[in-house]
C-alpha cells in the first residue's frame, strides 16, 4: 500500500487529489493539511511514502515544505502540484529534491502514474511541466531553446551508449526496478548507471537528470500503467 500525504489551502483541490488517489486500491491517503506547517508535521508524524504538496501554500510554501519533509522523514518522495506561471518556483522545487511535478489541470491517470513512480524512487515529471521547465530554461538562461537542446545533447553524448538507455527510462519516470526489468539486468547496476549519469551530467537528482532527457529528446514511449 502507498501511503500519501495531500497539502493544499483548497478544500476543493484536496477533494479532487483524494478522489483520484481513491480509485487505485493501492493507494491510501493517510493525512490532509492545509498548508505547508502542518504538512511537515503530519508528515513526521505518519510518514507517508509519498507527500503531494502544492507548490504555493500559506506560511511556508511547498517548496519550503517539501525541504524540511527531506530533512526530517527523507524515506517521504515529494510530488508538487503546480499551475502554469509558477515556472520558477518549479526551478527551486527542482533544486530542492522533489520528485515529482505535476500540473493541476492535469489529466487525473497522470497523478496516479506520478504518485507510483515517486512512490518506487523515480522522477516523474509532467509531459506538461517538463516542456515548460525546458522553455523557461532557455528565456532566462544562457542561449535560445535551440542552443539548450543542442548543448544537451552534447552533455548526453558524453554518455555510454547504455547509459543513454537509462536517461531515456529515467525520463520516462522508471524506477530502478523497471529500468533493470526493461533491460534484462539487475537492479544494482542499473544504480551504478543512474550514479555515472548524474555525475557525468552534473545534476544532483533524478528530476534534474530528467529535465536534462527532456531538453535532448532522448525519451522513448511511456511505459504502460501496470
Amino acid at each position: 500500500m502507498i501511503r500519501v500525504l495531500i497539502a493544499d489551502d483548497e478544500p476543493m483541490i484536496r477533494a479532487g487529489v483524494r478522489a483520484v488517489l481513491a480509485t487505485d486500491p493501492d493507494i491510501e491517503v493517510v493525512a490532509e493539511a492545509v498548508d505547508g506547517h502542518e504538512a511537515v508535521e503530519l508528515a513526521r508524524r505518519h510518514r507517508p511514502a509519498v507527500a503531494v504538496l502544492d507548490i504555493r501554500m500559506p506560511g511556508i510554501n511547498g517548496i519550503e515544505a517539501a525541504a524540511e519533509i527531506r530533512g526530517t522523514v527523507p524515506a517521504t518522495g515529494i510530488v508538487m502540484l503546480t499551475t502554469f506561471g509558477e515556472d520558477d518556483y518549479i526551478l527551486q522545487a527542482l533544486g530542492g529534491g522533489a520528485a515529482g511535478f505535476l500540473i493541476k489541470s492535469g489529466e487525473p491517470e497522470e497523478l496516479i502514474r506520478g504518485v507510483r513512480a515517486v512512490a518506487e524512487g523515480a522522477a516523474y515529471l509532467s509531459p506538461k511541466v517538463a516542456a515548460r521547465v525546458v522553455t523557461h530554461l532557455a528565456v532566462t538562461g544562457e542561449g535560445t531553446l535551440a542552443g539548450r537542446r543542442s548543448a544537451a545533447r552534447d552533455r548526453v553524448g558524453a554518455l555510454t551508449a547504455r547509459e543513454r538507455d537509462v536517461l531515456a527510462f529515467l525520463g520516462s519516470g522508471l524506477s530502478n526496478g523497471q529500468i533493470a526489468r526493461r533491460l534484462h539486468v539487475v537492479e544494482g547496476t542499473v544504480k551504478a548507471h543512474v550514479s555515472s549519469i548524474l555525475a557525468r551530467l552534473g545534476v544532483d537528482n533524478r528530476a534534474a537528470a530528467a529535465v536534462v532527457a527532456h531538453e535532448a529528446g532522448v525519451l522513448p514511449p511511456p511505459p504502460p500503467h501496470s
